[in-house]
């Protein structure tokens, strides 16, 4: 597996804008399908967004669908979250999650790598 750690968490208005990075170790980074997922107080952990190991396939959750962008650089072993045009309801814990395609093929439930999450707040 690889070991996550992400940054770029904080607090800021609505509307407003934020870019999360995860950098990855341990591993090859590019054989690794990559996940942004998301926790916020009292509810379970929802999936946010997913990069496949090319970048070449993403996937969003409707909720962010035109909002947030997700890209990885591989020679940086770094994927990011880019997101825009937040609203209070994206208040959460975020988080990363790694693996390999074929791990991941019955559901992200089945990564065996996460980071230990950055914490996102909007304002109203």
């Amino acid at each position: 597996q690889v070991q996550l750690v992400e940054s770029g968490g904080g607090l800021v208005q609505a509307g407003g804008s934020l870019r999360l990075s995860c950098a990855a170790s341990g591993r090859t980074f590019g054989n690794y399908a990559m996940g942004w997922f998301r926790q916020a107080p009292g509810k379970e952990r929802e999936f946010v967004a997913a990069i496949s190991w090319s970048g070449s396939n993403r996937d969003y959750a409707d909720s962010v669908k035109g909002r947030f962008t997700i890209s990885r650089d591989n020679a940086k072993a770094t994927v990011y979250l880019q997101m825009n045009s937040l609203k209070p309801e994206d208040t959460a814990v975020y988080y990363c999650a790694a693996d390999t395609p074929l791990q991941i093929l019955a559901g992200w439930h089945r990564a065996r790598s996460w980071g230990q999450g950055t914490q996102v707040t909007v304002s109203s």
